[in-house]
Protein backbone atom coordinates (compact mmCIF):
# COMPACT_ATOMS: atom_id res chain seq x y z
CA UNK A 1 0.00 0.00 0.00
CA UNK A 2 2.96 2.36 0.52
CA UNK A 3 4.48 2.06 -2.99
CA UNK A 4 0.49 2.38 -4.38
CA UNK A 5 0.32 5.41 -2.75
CA UNK A 6 3.89 6.57 -3.66
CA UNK A 7 2.82 5.76 -7.09
CA UNK A 8 -0.46 7.63 -6.75
CA UNK A 9 1.39 11.00 -5.21
CA UNK A 10 3.51 10.58 -7.94
CA UNK A 11 1.42 10.46 -10.85
CA UNK A 12 -0.66 13.44 -9.56
CA UNK A 13 2.46 15.53 -9.34
CA UNK A 14 4.13 15.04 -12.71
CA UNK A 15 0.13 15.65 -14.11
CA UNK A 16 -1.45 17.87 -11.25
CA UNK A 17 -3.84 19.21 -13.85
CA UNK A 18 -5.17 15.99 -15.04
CA UNK A 19 -5.76 14.62 -11.61
CA UNK A 20 -6.98 17.86 -10.00
CA UNK A 21 -9.81 17.38 -12.68
CA UNK A 22 -10.47 13.96 -12.78
CA UNK A 23 -10.76 14.11 -8.45
CA UNK A 24 -13.44 17.32 -9.65
CA UNK A 25 -15.42 15.59 -12.06
CA UNK A 26 -15.65 12.14 -8.92
CA UNK A 27 -16.64 14.94 -6.71
CA UNK A 28 -19.13 17.09 -8.78
CA UNK A 29 -20.62 13.43 -9.83
CA UNK A 30 -20.68 11.92 -6.14
CA UNK A 31 -22.24 15.72 -4.98
CA UNK A 32 -24.64 15.30 -7.93
CA UNK A 33 -26.03 11.63 -6.73
CA UNK A 34 -25.94 12.64 -3.07
CA UNK A 35 -27.90 15.70 -3.38
CA UNK A 36 -30.59 13.89 -5.73
CA UNK A 37 -30.78 10.94 -3.58
CA UNK A 38 -31.53 13.74 -0.21
CA UNK A 39 -33.75 15.62 -2.16
CA UNK A 40 -35.82 12.06 -3.16
CA UNK A 41 -35.33 11.22 0.66
CA UNK A 42 -37.13 14.06 1.74
CA UNK A 43 -39.56 14.48 -0.64
CA UNK A 44 -40.47 10.62 -0.21
CA UNK A 45 -41.17 11.64 3.87
CA UNK A 46 -42.65 15.00 3.42
CA UNK A 47 -44.98 13.37 0.91
CA UNK A 48 -45.51 10.37 3.55
CA UNK A 49 -46.13 12.80 6.39
CA UNK A 50 -48.76 14.88 4.04
CA UNK A 51 -50.56 11.90 3.15
CA UNK A 52 -50.73 10.62 6.92
CA UNK A 53 -51.75 13.87 8.39
CA UNK A 54 -55.20 13.13 7.40
CA UNK A 55 -55.24 10.12 9.65
CA UNK A 56 -53.84 6.48 9.32
CA UNK A 57 -55.57 3.41 9.36
CA UNK A 58 -58.69 4.49 7.93
CA UNK A 59 -61.40 3.97 5.58
CA UNK A 60 -64.16 6.56 4.34
CA UNK A 61 -67.67 5.12 3.50
CA UNK A 62 -70.13 7.50 1.62
CA UNK A 63 -73.82 7.08 1.61
CA UNK A 64 -75.18 6.16 -1.77
CA UNK A 65 -77.88 3.94 -3.23
CA UNK A 66 -77.95 0.57 -4.18
CA UNK A 67 -77.13 -1.16 -7.47
CA UNK A 68 -78.31 -4.80 -7.22
CA UNK A 69 -81.74 -6.08 -6.23
CA UNK A 70 -81.73 -7.71 -2.98
CA UNK A 71 -84.62 -9.79 -1.41
CA UNK A 72 -87.10 -8.44 -4.07
CA UNK A 73 -86.17 -4.86 -3.70
CA UNK A 74 -85.21 -2.88 -6.29
CA UNK A 75 -81.88 -1.12 -6.85
CA UNK A 76 -82.04 2.64 -6.69
CA UNK A 77 -82.28 2.80 -2.89
CA UNK A 78 -80.72 5.27 -1.07
CA UNK A 79 -78.44 4.18 1.90
CA UNK A 80 -78.62 6.59 4.89
CA UNK A 81 -77.07 5.59 8.12
CA UNK A 82 -78.52 7.31 11.10
CA UNK A 83 -76.55 8.73 13.79
CA UNK A 84 -78.39 6.66 16.46
CA UNK A 85 -77.05 3.83 14.30
CA UNK A 86 -73.31 4.50 14.82
CA UNK A 87 -73.07 3.48 18.26
CA UNK A 88 -75.00 0.36 17.58
CA UNK A 89 -73.21 -0.89 14.56
CA UNK A 90 -70.10 0.02 16.41
CA UNK A 91 -70.96 -2.79 19.21
CA UNK A 92 -71.19 -5.26 16.13
CA UNK A 93 -67.74 -4.60 15.15
CA UNK A 94 -65.66 -5.37 17.72
CA UNK A 95 -62.56 -5.66 15.64
CA UNK A 96 -62.77 -2.17 14.34
CA UNK A 97 -60.75 0.36 16.44
CA UNK A 98 -63.23 3.29 15.51
CA UNK A 99 -66.26 3.55 13.81
CA UNK A 100 -67.39 7.26 13.39
CA UNK A 101 -70.49 8.87 12.04
CA UNK A 102 -69.97 12.17 10.30
CA UNK A 103 -72.28 14.92 9.21
CA UNK A 104 -71.35 17.93 7.58
CA UNK A 105 -73.32 21.34 7.43
CA UNK A 106 -71.52 22.67 4.32
CA UNK A 107 -72.28 26.60 4.02
CA UNK A 108 -73.05 27.47 7.92
CA UNK A 109 -73.13 30.80 9.21
CA UNK A 110 -69.63 31.25 11.63
CA UNK A 111 -69.97 34.79 13.75
CA UNK A 112 -67.82 36.94 16.08
CA UNK A 113 -68.07 39.86 16.76
CA UNK A 114 -68.64 41.67 13.40
CA UNK A 115 -66.94 39.35 11.51
CA UNK A 116 -69.50 36.51 9.70
CA UNK A 117 -67.55 33.33 7.44
CA UNK A 118 -69.76 30.65 5.86
CA UNK A 119 -67.75 27.64 6.50
CA UNK A 120 -68.05 23.98 6.87
CA UNK A 121 -69.15 22.40 10.60
CA UNK A 122 -68.68 18.97 11.09
CA UNK A 123 -70.79 16.67 13.91
CA UNK A 124 -69.08 14.17 15.10
CA UNK A 125 -67.74 11.81 18.00
CA UNK A 126 -64.77 12.20 20.49
CA UNK A 127 -62.35 9.38 18.77
CA UNK A 128 -62.39 11.83 15.64
CA UNK A 129 -59.40 13.52 16.96
CA UNK A 130 -57.53 11.16 17.30
CA UNK A 131 -58.29 8.91 14.36
CA UNK A 132 -58.27 12.20 11.51
CA UNK A 133 -55.33 13.95 13.72
CA UNK A 134 -57.38 16.52 15.05
CA UNK A 135 -54.47 17.77 17.76
CA UNK A 136 -55.26 20.94 19.55
CA UNK A 137 -52.53 23.84 20.03
CA UNK A 138 -51.39 24.07 23.22
CA UNK A 139 -54.14 25.51 26.09
CA UNK A 140 -57.06 23.97 23.82
CA UNK A 141 -58.58 20.78 23.67
CA UNK A 142 -60.83 18.28 21.41
CA UNK A 143 -63.91 16.92 22.10
CA UNK A 144 -64.66 15.05 25.27
CA UNK A 145 -67.67 11.92 25.85
CA UNK A 146 -69.36 14.28 27.99
CA UNK A 147 -69.47 17.09 25.26
CA UNK A 148 -71.26 14.62 23.29
CA UNK A 149 -73.43 12.92 26.56
CA UNK A 150 -74.52 16.35 27.57
CA UNK A 151 -75.16 17.88 24.32
CA UNK A 152 -72.87 20.76 25.29
CA UNK A 153 -72.17 23.71 23.02
CA UNK A 154 -68.54 23.39 22.03
CA UNK A 155 -66.23 23.68 19.34
CA UNK A 156 -63.27 23.12 17.86
CA UNK A 157 -62.23 25.30 14.63
CA UNK A 158 -59.22 24.54 12.08
CA UNK A 159 -56.15 26.72 12.43
CA UNK A 160 -56.90 28.88 9.01
CA UNK A 161 -60.59 29.00 9.90
CA UNK A 162 -60.00 30.42 13.28
CA UNK A 163 -57.03 32.98 11.96
CA UNK A 164 -60.31 34.48 9.82
CA UNK A 165 -62.68 34.73 12.55
CA UNK A 166 -60.61 35.91 15.17
CA UNK A 167 -57.51 37.32 13.85
CA UNK A 168 -54.48 36.94 16.25
CA UNK A 169 -56.62 36.82 19.27
CA UNK A 170 -56.85 33.54 20.93
CA UNK A 171 -59.89 32.21 20.71
CA UNK A 172 -60.04 29.50 23.31
CA UNK A 173 -62.40 30.33 25.46
CA UNK A 174 -64.32 33.01 23.54
CA UNK A 175 -68.02 32.75 22.43
CA UNK A 176 -69.01 32.75 18.89
CA UNK A 177 -72.06 32.05 16.77
CA UNK A 178 -72.91 28.88 14.78
CA UNK A 179 -76.46 29.87 12.76
CA UNK A 180 -77.17 32.40 15.51
CA UNK A 181 -76.89 29.78 18.40
CA UNK A 182 -73.90 30.71 20.85
CA UNK A 183 -70.84 28.15 21.02
CA UNK A 184 -67.65 27.96 23.36
CA UNK A 185 -64.55 27.63 21.59
CA UNK A 186 -62.22 24.69 23.04
CA UNK A 187 -59.63 24.36 20.70
CA UNK A 188 -57.69 25.21 17.60
CA UNK A 189 -56.32 22.40 15.31
CA UNK A 190 -52.37 22.51 15.00
CA UNK A 191 -51.07 23.57 11.56
CA UNK A 192 -50.30 21.03 9.19
CA UNK A 193 -50.04 19.74 5.69
CA UNK A 194 -52.32 17.96 4.39
CA UNK A 195 -52.13 16.15 0.84
CA UNK A 196 -55.29 14.01 0.66
CA UNK A 197 -58.79 15.33 1.85
CA UNK A 198 -62.81 14.15 0.74
CA UNK A 199 -64.30 17.23 2.63
CA UNK A 200 -62.52 20.34 2.04
CA UNK A 201 -59.20 20.42 4.00
CA UNK A 202 -59.13 20.12 7.67
CA UNK A 203 -57.72 23.83 8.13
CA UNK A 204 -61.06 25.57 7.33
CA UNK A 205 -63.49 23.28 9.33
CA UNK A 206 -65.49 23.50 12.84
CA UNK A 207 -65.93 20.35 14.67
CA UNK A 208 -69.31 20.33 17.08
CA UNK A 209 -70.68 17.01 19.13
CA UNK A 210 -72.66 15.08 17.01
CA UNK A 211 -75.22 15.48 19.80
CA UNK A 212 -75.39 18.95 19.45
CA UNK A 213 -75.18 18.87 15.45
CA UNK A 214 -78.03 16.63 15.81
CA UNK A 215 -80.42 19.14 17.77
CA UNK A 216 -78.79 22.44 15.75
CA UNK A 217 -79.31 21.29 12.34
CA UNK A 218 -82.26 18.91 12.80
CA UNK A 219 -81.06 15.99 9.97
CA UNK A 220 -80.70 12.26 11.85
CA UNK A 221 -78.40 10.80 9.31
CA UNK A 222 -74.44 10.73 8.73
CA UNK A 223 -72.33 12.31 5.50
CA UNK A 224 -70.10 9.64 5.47
CA UNK A 225 -68.58 6.78 8.19
CA UNK A 226 -64.95 6.59 9.09
CA UNK A 227 -63.78 3.10 10.04
CA UNK A 228 -60.40 2.75 12.00
CA UNK A 229 -58.82 -0.78 12.14
CA UNK A 230 -55.33 -1.20 14.61
CA UNK A 231 -53.42 -2.24 11.96
CA UNK A 232 -53.30 -1.27 8.26
CA UNK A 233 -52.82 -5.26 7.06
CA UNK A 234 -56.94 -5.43 8.73
CA UNK A 235 -57.90 -2.40 6.51
CA UNK A 236 -59.56 -4.49 3.62
CA UNK A 237 -61.20 -6.85 6.13
CA UNK A 238 -62.40 -4.06 7.73
CA UNK A 239 -64.22 -2.68 5.47
CA UNK A 240 -65.25 -5.50 4.29
CA UNK A 241 -66.65 -6.02 7.83
CA UNK A 242 -68.31 -3.04 8.21
CA UNK A 243 -70.22 -2.97 4.76
CA UNK A 244 -71.40 -6.52 5.66
CA UNK A 245 -72.73 -5.39 9.11
CA UNK A 246 -74.74 -2.12 7.89
CA UNK A 247 -76.18 -4.30 5.02
CA UNK A 248 -77.33 -6.73 7.47
CA UNK A 249 -79.31 -3.95 9.29
CA UNK A 250 -80.49 -1.73 6.12
CA UNK A 251 -81.10 -4.19 3.36
CA UNK A 252 -79.59 -4.52 0.76
CA UNK A 253 -76.75 -6.58 -0.60
CA UNK A 254 -73.33 -7.06 1.08
CA UNK A 255 -71.40 -7.18 -2.38
CA UNK A 256 -72.83 -3.99 -3.68
CA UNK A 257 -69.84 -1.74 -3.59
CA UNK A 258 -71.53 1.14 -5.17
CA UNK A 259 -74.20 1.56 -2.14
CA UNK A 260 -71.44 2.62 0.16
CA UNK A 261 -68.63 3.75 -1.72
CA UNK A 262 -65.00 3.62 0.38
CA UNK A 263 -61.85 4.89 -0.07
CA UNK A 264 -59.40 2.89 1.17
CA UNK A 265 -56.24 5.73 2.40
CA UNK A 266 -53.84 2.39 3.26
CA UNK A 267 -54.46 1.13 0.14
CA UNK A 268 -53.57 4.88 -1.33
CA UNK A 269 -51.04 5.57 0.54
CA UNK A 270 -49.16 2.28 -0.53
CA UNK A 271 -49.66 3.59 -4.03
CA UNK A 272 -48.13 7.19 -2.82
CA UNK A 273 -44.86 5.25 -1.58
CA UNK A 274 -44.46 3.33 -4.46
CA UNK A 275 -44.78 6.34 -6.89
CA UNK A 276 -41.98 8.22 -4.29
CA UNK A 277 -39.84 5.75 -4.85
CA UNK A 278 -39.70 5.70 -8.74
CA UNK A 279 -39.15 9.16 -8.30
CA UNK A 280 -36.10 8.58 -5.75
CA UNK A 281 -34.75 5.72 -8.30
CA UNK A 282 -35.11 8.55 -11.10
CA UNK A 283 -32.76 10.96 -9.88
CA UNK A 284 -30.48 8.25 -8.36
CA UNK A 285 -29.91 6.50 -11.59
CA UNK A 286 -29.76 10.45 -13.42
CA UNK A 287 -26.65 10.94 -10.52
CA UNK A 288 -25.08 7.47 -10.85
CA UNK A 289 -25.00 8.71 -15.07
CA UNK A 290 -23.17 11.80 -13.50
CA UNK A 291 -21.14 9.77 -11.60
CA UNK A 292 -20.14 7.54 -14.35
CA UNK A 293 -19.02 10.37 -16.28
CA UNK A 294 -16.24 10.89 -13.22
CA UNK A 295 -15.52 7.53 -13.68
CA UNK A 296 -14.68 7.50 -17.37
CA UNK A 297 -12.58 10.89 -16.52
CA UNK A 298 -10.26 8.45 -14.28
CA UNK A 299 -10.21 5.67 -17.02
CA UNK A 300 -8.92 7.82 -19.38
CA UNK A 301 -5.86 9.09 -16.88
CA UNK A 302 -4.95 5.83 -15.92
CA UNK A 303 -4.81 4.94 -20.11
CA UNK A 304 -2.98 7.24 -19.91
CA UNK A 305 -0.36 5.99 -16.70
CA UNK A 306 -0.30 3.06 -18.92
CA UNK A 307 0.52 4.86 -21.66
CA UNK A 308 3.29 6.67 -19.64
CA UNK A 309 4.89 3.73 -18.37
CA UNK A 310 5.05 0.91 -20.88
CA UNK A 311 8.61 0.86 -21.16
CA UNK A 312 8.64 0.21 -16.83
CA UNK A 313 5.92 -2.10 -17.49
CA UNK A 314 7.73 -4.16 -20.94
CA UNK A 315 10.79 -4.03 -18.47
CA UNK A 316 9.03 -5.58 -15.18
CA UNK A 317 7.08 -8.66 -17.34
CA UNK A 318 10.80 -9.29 -18.95
CA UNK A 319 12.53 -9.74 -15.53
CA UNK A 320 9.13 -12.58 -14.82
CA UNK A 321 7.08 -10.35 -13.03
CA UNK A 322 3.32 -12.47 -12.72
CA UNK A 323 -0.23 -9.78 -14.42
CA UNK A 324 -1.43 -9.98 -10.76
CA UNK A 325 1.62 -7.66 -9.93
CA UNK A 326 1.28 -5.42 -13.11
CA UNK A 327 -2.37 -4.98 -13.15
CA UNK A 328 -3.18 -4.62 -9.05
CA UNK A 329 -1.20 -1.51 -8.53
CA UNK A 330 -3.35 0.22 -11.59
CA UNK A 331 -6.47 -1.09 -10.18
CA UNK A 332 -5.30 0.22 -6.60
CA UNK A 333 -4.11 4.00 -8.36
CA UNK A 334 -7.67 4.34 -9.79
CA UNK A 335 -9.37 3.32 -7.12
CA UNK A 336 -7.45 5.77 -4.88
CA UNK A 337 -8.39 8.48 -7.44
CA UNK A 338 -12.24 7.48 -6.84
CA UNK A 339 -12.05 7.61 -3.04
CA UNK A 340 -10.01 11.34 -2.51
CA UNK A 341 -13.11 12.68 -5.27
CA UNK A 342 -15.64 10.44 -3.36
CA UNK A 343 -14.55 11.73 -0.20
CA UNK A 344 -14.66 15.10 -1.32
CA UNK A 345 -17.70 15.17 -3.04
CA UNK A 346 -19.07 13.38 0.49
CA UNK A 347 -18.14 16.11 2.53
CA UNK A 348 -19.62 18.82 0.04
CA UNK A 349 -22.86 17.14 -0.15
CA UNK A 350 -23.22 16.55 3.86
CA UNK A 351 -22.75 20.35 4.36
CA UNK A 352 -24.71 21.53 1.80
CA UNK A 353 -27.70 18.95 2.92
CA UNK A 354 -27.03 20.40 6.46
CA UNK A 355 -26.92 23.90 5.48
CA UNK A 356 -30.64 23.55 4.01
CA UNK A 357 -32.00 22.00 6.80
CA UNK A 358 -31.72 24.88 8.63
CA UNK A 359 -33.65 26.99 6.18
CA UNK A 360 -37.20 27.64 7.76
CA UNK A 361 -39.99 26.26 5.90
CA UNK A 362 -42.16 28.07 7.86
CA UNK A 363 -44.65 29.95 5.36
CA UNK A 364 -43.09 28.82 2.17
CA UNK A 365 -45.80 26.48 0.64
CA UNK A 366 -43.20 24.83 -2.19
CA UNK A 367 -40.87 23.99 0.80
CA UNK A 368 -43.71 22.82 3.40
CA UNK A 369 -45.45 20.44 0.41
CA UNK A 370 -41.82 19.08 -0.88
CA UNK A 371 -39.75 18.77 2.20
CA UNK A 372 -36.13 19.66 2.92
CA UNK A 373 -33.46 17.24 2.07
CA UNK A 374 -32.33 14.19 4.06
CA UNK A 375 -28.92 11.74 3.79
CA UNK A 376 -29.70 8.41 5.33
CA UNK A 377 -27.39 5.66 5.75
CA UNK A 378 -29.12 3.96 3.11
CA UNK A 379 -27.84 6.89 0.84
CA UNK A 380 -24.38 6.56 2.01
CA UNK A 381 -24.26 2.88 1.23
CA UNK A 382 -25.56 3.18 -2.29
CA UNK A 383 -23.18 5.79 -3.32
CA UNK A 384 -20.38 4.25 -1.85
CA UNK A 385 -21.27 1.01 -3.70
CA UNK A 386 -21.50 3.04 -6.59
CA UNK A 387 -18.21 4.90 -6.15
CA UNK A 388 -16.16 1.76 -5.50
CA UNK A 389 -17.85 -0.34 -8.99
CA UNK A 390 -16.35 2.59 -10.60
CA UNK A 391 -13.15 2.86 -9.32
CA UNK A 392 -12.49 -0.85 -10.04
CA UNK A 393 -13.36 -0.58 -13.34
CA UNK A 394 -11.71 2.47 -13.97
CA UNK A 395 -8.54 0.87 -13.18
CA UNK A 396 -9.37 -2.48 -13.79
CA UNK A 397 -9.60 -2.20 -17.95
CA UNK A 398 -6.11 -0.21 -18.16
CA UNK A 399 -4.64 -2.41 -16.00
CA UNK A 400 -6.06 -5.46 -17.80
CA UNK A 401 -3.94 -3.38 -21.08
CA UNK A 402 -0.85 -3.05 -19.39
CA UNK A 403 -0.84 -6.45 -18.55
CA UNK A 404 -1.49 -7.41 -22.39
CA UNK A 405 1.55 -5.95 -22.95
CA UNK A 406 4.25 -7.79 -24.84
CA UNK A 407 7.64 -7.13 -23.14
CA UNK A 408 9.91 -6.78 -26.84
CA UNK A 409 7.39 -4.21 -28.20
CA UNK A 410 7.85 -2.12 -25.33
CA UNK A 411 11.76 -2.15 -25.90
CA UNK A 412 10.78 0.01 -29.43
CA UNK A 413 8.28 2.63 -27.64
CA UNK A 414 8.71 5.66 -27.43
Amino acid sequence: MKVILHLFLQSATLAKKRAFLTIAAIAWGTVAILLLLAFGQGLRMQLDRNARAMGENIGVMWMSETTKPWKGMNPGRPIRVRIDDVPVLQKRLPELEALIGEAINWRTNLTYGKKTVAGRVKGVSYPYGEARKQYPVDGGRFLSPLDEAEQRRVIFLGNELAEDLFGKEDPVGKTMLVNQAPFTVIGVMQKKTQMGAYAGMDKDHSIIPITTWKALFGRATVNDLVVRVRESSRMKEGIQRTREVIAARYGFDPTDERALPTWDTVESQKVNRNVTTGIQLFLGIIGALTLLIGGVGVANIMYAVVKERTREIGVKMALGAKASWITGPFVLEGLSYTFVGGAAGMLIATLLVLGMSFIPTEGSKVMEFLGTPKLSPAIGIATASILGVIGLLAGYFPARRAASIDPASTLRYE
